[in-house]
């Protein structure tokens, strides 16, 4: 278990397309530390990435990139056999897309944080997470992960830094692995609170069972996507200020 003493909050953004509209990124701005931007798969496009960019710049928020499937219509949310070297590549890609809009911004590239699907399938397959490992290497930032799974091995034994995330909204299993959804549903700003505070100062959470299980909470994640995000983002915040 790595010890928690400093605790950062991201935020899954950028994830609007053309006229299309997602979550309110603007008003989380104020109570996050890190920002991750779609880069085109998943979610996205030129001008909302850049435009995303640069209201992180306004807020003085962290970026990193936040590649994802090659599927729109499911949100990325859906698994897809890849090769190593495909998930590589399609990593690479979209991470040197949003590093351009950060460079026209005098930005620095900050993380990489996989997205949806492909980040569920990392922690369980050695390959998906070496393939990351790989883009990561390339760009020489850290990768928001997770503890006790395959990310975590490979990360570790090849000296690829990384930042074990829980999440604020989504619930966990008996194996303390966050569940996956295709929606994100509705979620009490003050039992958010509660549970985020407990899985920094105690490493355990509830699953969806009832089991206490073990989790290492160095960032908290709120999507933008969840219903009353703006309010999620507020009450974790303020419940963790001593932490950040």
């Amino acid at each position: 278990m790595r010890p928690v003493s400093k605790v950062s909050i991201n935020c899954d953004m950028g994830e609007a397309f053309g006229i299309y509209r997602l979550g309110d990124d603007e008003a989380c701005m104020p109570f996050i530390t890190h920002a991750n931007i779609a880069c085109g798969f998943h979610a996205s496009d030129p001008s909302v990435m850049w435009r995303t960019v640069r209201a992180a710049k306004r807020h003085g928020v962290h970026v990193g990139a936040h590649p994802g499937l090659p599927d729109l219509q499911g949100f990325g949310r859906r698994e897809m056999r890849l090769s190593r070297e495909e998930i590589t590549a399609l990593i690479i890609y979209q991470t040197g897309a949003l590093a351009g809009f950060l460079k026209a911004e005098g930005m620095q590239l900050s993380h990489i944080k996989p997205h949806g699907a492909l980040y569920g399938m990392a922690q369980r397959e050695t390959e998906v997470a070496e393939a990351i490992a790989d883009a990561a290497a390339v760009f020489g930032v850290p990768v928001f992960a997770f503890a006790n799974c395959a990310m975590s091995e490979v990360f570790t034994r090849r000296g690829i830094p990384f930042v074990c995330e829980f999440y604020a909204d989504l619930d966990y299993n008996d194996e303390g692995r966050n569940i996956i959804t295709r929606e994100h549903h509705p979620v009490s700003p003050e039992d958010a609170a509660v549970k985020v505070r407990r899985a920094v100062t105690e490493g355990r959470t509830r699953s969806v069972s009832g089991k206490d299980v073990a989790v290492v909470a160095e960032s908290i994640c709120v999507h933008s996507d969840t219903p009353g995000a703006v309010a999620i983002a507020r009450a974790v915040r303020e419940a963790l200020a001593e932490f950040i």
